[in-house]
């Protein structure tokens, strides 16, 4: 009888010990407090005053008072803008050729990456660092790479009789932002590329040996549909990168020359900080947040059932 009240009263001691020390829900929120305020002072909050802007005609030289509600004023002004239209078919160019060239690079580089090559380290750590780069920096070396007189690439391409005008020329400043994209996300494909073909199923690969299947059949039946979930990923995440694409256009080209380069991000950019219609430019951010929204589902959409695993 001693013995069991002894035992008794040494676990309600522990148990009102293990009360004692127990964190309380307010604990947790204290940890996540400074991430948290982050995310609603510098994401919550500008999402919400564009939702609500977007409906509004206001100009900020007019201050907070000069918020006036016109309902759907400013979408059936953007249906009618030739401005936002340019832009949009601009910023589709610069997706779909650089995209999907980002990506098939990224996987053939990949590839190459995950066979035993001397100093391959090395190599993955080479093409990986455009992606870690400062924009600064990347625009201003190839500013100086393309420049039409005395850069690099012009030399090497007056040896074909082709000497672009890149930067200066309305032709060519698009294709010239469209290559430094491509540089700067291949090793960064490359890089996630190389982690999928890692994780592949052997077995497979070791069956389809034993069946004598050529390189491409093993590419076409295993690898490809293994890499399927990775590509989608990859395609989702630079679509929604190259279309809110800002640094390199206002750095090197400012919209330019003409309105060349004036993507959907950059006349986002001129309507609310140049000309300070606010209103306007949030109305034009939630369109292009729309747009980018159906095509990632769509590309979502595309691939379900493909993929090996599933």
């Amino acid at each position: 009888m001693a013995t069991a009240t002894l035992v008794s009263a040494g676990t309600k001691a522990r148990v009102e010990q293990g009360r004692g020390i127990r964190p309380s829900g307010w604990t947790g929120f204290l940890f996540i407090a400074p991430n948290l305020l982050g995310v609603i002072a510098f994401t919550l909050i500008p999402l919400i005053s564009v939702l609500v802007l977007a409906f509004t005609d206001w100009n900020l030289v007019s201050g907070i008072g000069g918020i006036t509600f016109n309902g759907l004023g400013n979408f059936v002004a953007i249906a009618r803008d030739p401005g936002f239209w340019h832009a949009i078919g601009l910023t589709l160019v610069y997706v779909v050729v650089s995209v999907p060239l980002t990506v098939i690079l990224g996987l053939g580089l990949g590839i190459a990456l995950n066979r035993p090559l001397p100093g391959r380290a090395v190599l993955r750590a080479i093409f990986f660092l455009p992606y870690i780069v400062n924009v600064v920096a990347v625009g201003m070396t190839w500013l100086m790479l393309m420049n039409p007189k005395a850069g690099l690439v012009n030399q090497v391409l007056d040896v074909f009789g082709i000497r672009p005008g890149w930067f200066a020329s309305s032709h060519w400043a698009l294709p010239a932002l469209i290559v430094m994209a491509i540089w700067g996300g291949v090793g960064y494909c490359s890089l996630i590329y190389l982690s999928a073909l890692q994780d592949a199923p052997r077995q497979l690969y070791e069956a389809a040996d034993i069946d004598g299947a050529s390189a491409w059949a093993k590419f076409r039946v295993i690898t490809w549909p293994s890499l399927l979930p990775t590509t989608i990923f990859l395609l989702v995440t630079l679509i929604i990168g190259a279309s809110q694409g800002f640094g390199l256009i206002a750095l090197i080209t400012a919209g330019g020359p003409g309105d060349a380069t004036t993507t959907i991000s950059y006349y986002m950019y001129q309507t609310g900080f140049q000309f300070y219609r606010f209103g306007y430019a949030s109305a034009i951010g939630l369109v292009t947040f729309v747009g980018v929204l159906v095509l990632t589902l769509f590309t979502w959409r595309a691939q379900r059932g493909r993929a090996l695993n599933d």
